[in-house]
């Protein structure tokens, strides 16, 4: 029994007609009865009465035609979810964000849209510090990932910046220097510096330790927060100050100020990254929207 048997059968069962129903096939009369016949040949029980005007189904016809809907539809579904996964519109995509990307607007504006665009296509997500991301796009674990610059570089894998930041200091809302419009590092020094795990994102974690120590902070009252967002809630509580990324102001602490640096030098690139190596069609469609300009 072929497929092509039972879209034949459903066309006629439809239409109760051998005509119409071949002209919806886009085929001609004849070898559309001819095919019929043979599946009711196999069958071994007729599936249609032929009338003068058209046809009727038989008992066993009525019967058949149910299961033979739904295997069709089941076949054009599979159908279309094959084509739509090698076009790289549908199916599954896995992609991976840095803790320190989740207050990224840019990033969010891009999955809006991404699913606006391709609502049929699943985001498989999870958030992880760098040294893990970087790890499962490597070994193809992850089909893309959201980082923060600098990182190890790789060549398994591509980068494209997506937009840059400056750091900011956070200070408890009590601190003398909070209301300040800019502060100096070097003001700072006597503080402690609240800073995520060096496993977390280790180069943005040089980046920082670099431009305290040269500022004057010590490294012993280094304070450990688990991840670059929770360094925001032990500012908040006293236990010093954190560099962080411009877009975690939007972190509604109440018991937090943000200032700009002083002659500011530290800045940190959001960056999208993606396997070198056969990409999937839907990190393709992915980088075509960064192509895009930003939607206002």
């Amino acid at each position: 029994m072929e497929l092509r048997h039972l879209r034949y059968f459903v066309a006629v069962a439809q239409t109760l007609h051998f005509t119409r129903a071949a002209e919806m096939l886009g085929i001609s009369q004849p070898p559309l009865s001819q095919q019929i016949l043979r599946l009711e040949q196999e069958i071994g029980t007729p599936l249609l009465k032929r009338l003068t005007r058209g046809v009727e189904l038989t008992e066993a016809g009525e019967a058949f035609l149910e299961e033979a809907q739904q295997i069709v539809q089941l076949a054009d579904h599979a159908l279309e979810n094959a084509r739509g996964i090698a076009r790289g519109i549908s199916g599954q995509m896995s992609l991976g964000f840095a803790s320190s990307v989740a207050f990224s607007p840019r990033i969010f504006a891009l999955i809006h849209q991404f699913k606006a665009r391709y609502p049929a296509m699943e985001l498989l997500t999870r958030e992880e510090n760098m040294a893990l991301l970087m790890q499962d796009l490597q070994e193809g674990l992850l089909d893309a990932a959201f980082i923060r610059l600098p990182c190890e570089s790789s060549k398994a894998f591509n980068l494209r910046v997506i937009s840059t930041e400056r750091m900011l200091v956070a200070l408890p809302r009590q601190h003398p220097l909070s209301q300040a419009p800019a502060v100096a590092l070097s003001a700072l020094a006597q503080e402690t510096l609240v800073i995520f795990p060096r496993e977390v994102a280790p180069s943005l974690y040089e980046l920082i330790v670099s431009a305290c120590l040269r500022a004057g902070f010590s490294r012993q009252a280094f304070q450990q927060a688990p991840q670059i967002t929770s360094s925001l809630g032990m500012v908040g509580a006293g236990c010093g100050v954190a560099l962080v990324p411009e877009s975690m102001r939007c972190v509604g602490n109440p018991q937090v100020s943000f200032c700009e640096i002083e002659n500011n030098t530290l800045f940190t690139d959001v960056a999208f990254a993606w396997r070198r190596y056969h990409p999937s069609k839907a990190v393709l469609h992915l980088l075509s929207l960064l192509a895009e300009k930003p939607s206002a």
